[in-house]
């Protein structure tokens, strides 16, 4: 019976014991066959077996299945080690009251209600000088010249004959003393000509003001008339700073504002005053207005003509705080501002693209109008990381709001895709080529030129192209020196485009050919600050940068405009992403200039 019973429950048991281990074995040995391997620095790399990343060498790593049912589907999930190594951070969002730091660049003048024209109320001859310098220091009443004059002698004569009958005739005597008095010679003067007795040939000039110096208007023996300027005077012991307002921070900066600011002659020390004037009319050369603030000068270590950079803390006139984020954390696409929220479970971390409405500019950070909560996290860094994945993994972007599968160069539905060219909005599985618009089939004839490259790629591509627009901008206001800036900007943006993304070798032959031509022109841009030889470089650059996008693409409606009289009339072309004319070539002088020749889709 015991025998019997053991070998019953071996049957019943220990066969299915078995069979369990099978299935585990076999479920184990079927989710170990699904593990795929990728690289942290490049997600779209997808691999069966562990190794090395083709495009960057590192090791490959599991992909992370998503076991946490309440994520968001829309959302873009990434390890730690993927934050880590794309240098993702993150902040919260909070209130504060908007402050946008404006930067002015001015200099010291003198208080032009201090400067005196110190001149001669007597014609005559320069018979001495005693200040003969700019710059010396004279006290009020101080004798700063002596001038021989005619007049002045018969003046005298008749002042000494008038007293000879002051008894009879008191008029003659003081009409004598008045004429005198007409020319600044006070009654202490008069009555020591009376005591002399004799005629005084040379008259001392005395100093109405003290002051500075400033300018010297005559030499030892000029001639002058009654009323000549000899001397500018100028009383430093209160000084104005002058500073350039331009006309986009106009709205900002009003009568009352406090400016902090240094003069290089001084480090170290900031010296402050509010701003009591501000021009009415903006010049018409430098596109500037001048705001005017009052320092008290009583050590006299500010001088004129000194430069002064400032800076005013200008407040936006809202009733209550806003939300403010830092600009690194903003996405353009020309028509939309996006930030990726980040949320966090115990098990990973994600990004969700959000669309949000910004406010004014604060130099460094956006006012957000609309679109974040007080308290949500966002990426503040890395944003183009998160983005490039999520584009890979067909989830919303920047370029593609409403997700769908990462375009690669494989045919969609039957349509040539000859490149990676995507039409918004059109559903390519589902296109019927025979029933296409004409708006489509100009599409296709684009599509059919394109070259085969990623979406990493084309992003790396567009930054370059965007910051050949803030150069484009810059030549149009005749900013050589933002342009020089730019132009070192979009070197460096060329020097992150990552080459390794173009396999095609006549992608990475033309590539190879048209970056080194554009690095050179955005070098040399960046090496002078002559405008017109940077519009030289400007031109070349433009038609690179157009093949460039022609080729490639960059997910972007993009105007190819033309100016016949640009380049000393013989012509050159510009991009743009918008069809209005503003002309990099010409500038404010003919700003209007020009005309679209063609649309790259």
């Amino acid at each position: 019976m015991m025998v019997l019973g053991l070998l019953l429950g071996w049957l019943l048991f220990g066969g299915s014991t078995t069979n369990k281990q099978e299935e585990h074995h076999n479920h184990s040995s079927e989710v170990s066959e699904e593990t795929i391997w990728t690289c942290s620095m490049h997600p779209q790399i997808r691999q069966k077996e562990p190794g090395n990343c083709p495009i960057c060498g590192m090791d490959l790593i599991p992909l992370e299945s998503n076991s946490n049912s309440d994520l968001d589907p829309m959302a873009i999930s990434m390890s730690k080690t993927a934050l880590e190594l794309a240098n993702v951070s993150t902040e919260i969002v909070g209130k504060t009251n908007p402050v946008k730091l404006i930067k002015l660049n001015g200099k010291i003048e003198a208080d032009e209600r201090s400067v005196y024209s110190q001149s001669s109320h007597i014609p005559g001859r320069i018979e001495r000088l005693m200040v003969n310098f700019t710059g010396e220091y004279i006290n009020k009443g101080q004798i700063i010249a002596y001038i021989y004059s005619p007049d002045l002698v018969t003046a005298q004569e008749e002042l000494f004959e008038a007293r000879k009958v002051v008894e009879t005739q008191p008029q003659f005597f003081n009409a004598a003393k008045e004429k005198l008095r007409n020319w600044k010679l006070s009654d202490k003067q008069i009555a020591q000509i009376l005591q002399s007795g004799t005629v005084s040939e040379q008259l001392p000039i005395h100093s109405d003001v003290s002051g500075y110096v400033t300018q010297k208007m005559v030499n030892l023996g000029d001639y002058v008339n009654k009323g000549k300027a000899l001397y500018q005077i100028a009383n430093l012991s209160s000084v104005w700073g002058l500073f350039d307002i331009y006309e986009t921070d106009m709205p900002w900066i009003k009568k009352g504002d406090e400016v902090a600011f240094t003069v290089p002659s001084l480090p170290g020390e900031t010296f402050t005053g509010k701003i009591a004037y501000i021009d009415p009319v903006i010049n018409p050369q430098t596109r500037v207005a001048k705001a005017r603030i009052e320092i008290k000068n009583v050590d006299f270590r500010l001088k004129p003509e000194m430069f002064a950079s400032g800076t005013v803390e200008a407040k936006l006139p809202l009733t209550s705080k806003a939300i403010v984020i830092p600009k690194s954390a903003v996405m353009w696409t020309g028509e939309r501002s996006v930030v990726y929220v980040k949320n966090e479970s115990s098990k990973e971390v994600s990004f969700v693209l959000r669309d949000v409405i910004l406010g004014p500019s604060l130099g460094n950070s956006f006012v957000v109008k609309d679109g974040l909560r007080e308290g949500e996290e966002i990426a503040v860094n890395g944003t183009f990381s998160i983005d490039a994945a999520a584009q890979l993994e067909g989830k919303p972007s920047m370029m593609n709001p409403e997700g769908g599968p990462a375009m690669t160069g494989h045919n969609h539905g039957g349509m040539n895709m000859g490149g990676s060219k995507e039409i918004k909005g059109v559903d390519h599985s589902k296109m019927n080529m025979s029933k296409t618009t004409g708006e489509d089939k100009k599409d296709q004839n684009s599509i059919s030129e394109r070259i085969n490259t990623t979406e990493l790629f084309r992003t790396q591509l567009k930054k370059v192209f965007y910051t050949y627009l803030k150069l484009k901008d810059a030549l149009v206001n005749d900013d050589s020196s933002k342009a020089s800036g730019y132009a070192k900007e979009m070197s460096l943006a060329m020097r992150n485009v990552d080459m390794k993304q173009l396999t095609d070798k006549n992608a990475h032959d033309q590539w190879m050919t048209i970056s080194k031509e554009i690095s050179k022109s955005a070098t040399a841009i960046s090496e002078t600050l002559d405008v017109e030889k940077q519009r030289n470089y400007f031109k070349n650059m433009s038609g690179l940068i157009s093949k460039g996008i022609k080729l490639f693409g960059v997910n972007q409606k993009v105007y190819e405009q033309f100016c016949p009289m640009a380049d000393n009339n013989k012509g050159a072309y510009w991009l743009s992403i918008t069809k209005e004319i503003k002309n990099p070539y010409l500038g404010k002088a003919m700003l209007t200039c020009g005309e679209v020749k063609d649309e790259i889709h």
